[in-house]
């Protein structure tokens, strides 16, 4: 069934403009890898299996691993305070007395998560974003809601760099990438230039992004780390095998790799991409059977990563521009249904006949610091115009309005598809029966 995968992956790129693709799978036991395009158009450069991709997000698993080695030594307790480990911590409305390690981990800290603030190239760069987070902003109580939060694994980082005596990347190659036998690998753009390393495309034409590095002080969010997608897959297998490498190194206890798969916290929301549950790191899926990963994004870069235990199956894709959810849909997601036989379900859709229902319940303006969301009444539905904070701007994101119809329950569903997927928005119910928050992305805004 995977016989003519370099072709379908040729075709499907092409199909929807995307400069370069690498694919890596690990299934029937063996390690399948193909990869098409350029990883920079202005250069020409051919993407291999070899090539490096900026990873996103993908990197908070690496980031939540190297935290559970530190509970596996017994030098972290999940449900303790951050602060007990890093004094220094705070945030602006003096909940840090009561976030805990579990907290940051299932992005339910509840502080604002999008601040990408450039504290320098210096190896003191996570101490000052620390004392940069001193001014965040409240989002809901700790615990009570997912909002994914970047800000927090950047705590992590700093945590595992302090109680590691280190740096964030000297502690990932000495205690992640090196014991896994990874060999393409940056965490650095010093370390990127040795490869084929990918650049990310925007916009209607592709044009090559030209501000390549991103903050060091995100890194442990997903900022910087590139790799092979091999190396993905590599990790992957580590997890099933219960914490084991593949020459036989013990990185992570059972138990901990349980924890790590358990879910721990309800994402609201409609399932697509994005999971129902989170579990400490890893997205959890209810796909007819175990599947977890991760996805990540960086500027005009993406990556798609998913295991599934019960079939010795591990897939990670990279794209450097064009429709990554094309591709998801069109390409990762039958890969998964042939290889394991799970129901995976397709992205969500509106309904034929999308039903009616009262707008104003959720009018008004929802606020966080890398977007906001305006909230109008509309025929059959409701206008969503999307605010661009000043990163989002620097992305060359512009305000843009939304029609959305209603999907299920507090749920609406875009009218139209934008990037080969209908967009969903959730809106969040407080104690008092009123509309508090709207979910969207992954994020979780306060309605201001």
């Amino acid at each position: 069934m995977l016989e003519n995968l370099q072709e379908r992956l040729d075709g499907i790129a092409r199909e929807h403009d995307v400069p370069g693709a690498s694919l890596a799978l690990w299934a029937g036991g063996e390690l399948i890898q193909v990869a098409t395009g350029v990883v920079n158009r202005d250069t020409g450069v051919e993407t291999t299996p070899d090539s490096v991709f900026q990873v996103g997000s993908t990197t908070k698993v690496w980031t939540a691993t190297l935290v559970m080695q530190l509970v596996d030594e017994g030098l972290v307790d999940l449900d303790r305070p951050v602060r007990d480990y890093l004094p220094e911590f705070a945030v602006a409305d003096g909940s840090e007395k009561v976030i805990t390690v579990r907290h940051l981990l299932t992005h339910s800290g509840g502080f604002d998560g999008d601040l990408f603030e450039d504290t320098g190239r210096g190896d003191d760069c996570l101490d000052k974003y620390i004392g940069f987070l001193h001014d965040a902003g409240h989002v809901h109580e700790p615990g009570a809601l997912f909002s994914y939060c970047n800000s927090g694994y950047c705590v992590l980082g700093a945590l595992v760099a302090r109680l590691r005596g280190t740096t964030w990347e000297q502690a990932m190659r000495e205690h992640l990438l090196g014991p896994l036998g990874a060999t393409h690998w940056a965490l650095l753009p010093e370390e990127a230039i040795l490869f084929r390393a990918a650049a990310g495309h925007l916009g209607p034409d592709g044009a090559v992004h030209r501000s390549w590095a991103m903050p060091r002080s995100n890194a442990p969010a997903g900022s910087t780390m590139c790799l092979a997608l091999r190396e993905l897959v590599r990790f992957g297998r580590m997890f099933v095998a219960g914490g084991v490498a593949q020459d036989g190194t013990r990185l992570l206890s059972e138990e901990a790799v349980a924890a790590m798969r358990t879910g721990q916290i309800d994402v609201p929301g409609v399932p697509g991409l994005l999971a129902d549950r989170w579990g400490l790191g890893f997205e959890l899926f209810d796909w007819g059977g175990e599947v977890y990963g991760h996805d990540g994004g960086t500027i005009g870069q993406s990556t798609f990563w998913r295991v599934v235990p019960g079939s010795d199956f591990v897939i990670a894709m990279s794209v450097n521009g064009g429709s990554v959810a094309g591709m998801i849909s069109d390409l990762a997601l039958p890969l998964i249904r042939e290889v394991t036989g799970l129901p995976v379900p397709d992205l969500p859709v509106p309904a034929p006949a999308p039903g009616e229902v009262d707008p104003s319940p959720y009018l008004g303006e929802y606020s966080g610091p890398m977007y906001s969301w305006e909230v109008a009444g509309a025929p059959g539905g409701l206008d969503v115009t999307l605010v661009p904070g000043e990163f989002m701007r620097q992305t060359g994101q512009t305000r843009t309005t939304t029609r959305f119809v209603h999907h299920e329950g507090h749920s609406f569903i875009a009218a139209e598809p934008r990037g080969g997927m209908h967009e969903t928005v959730t809106f969040v119910v407080g104690e008092d029966g009123r509309i508090t928050h709207l979910h969207s992305g992954a994020r979780t805004l306060r309605r201001v």
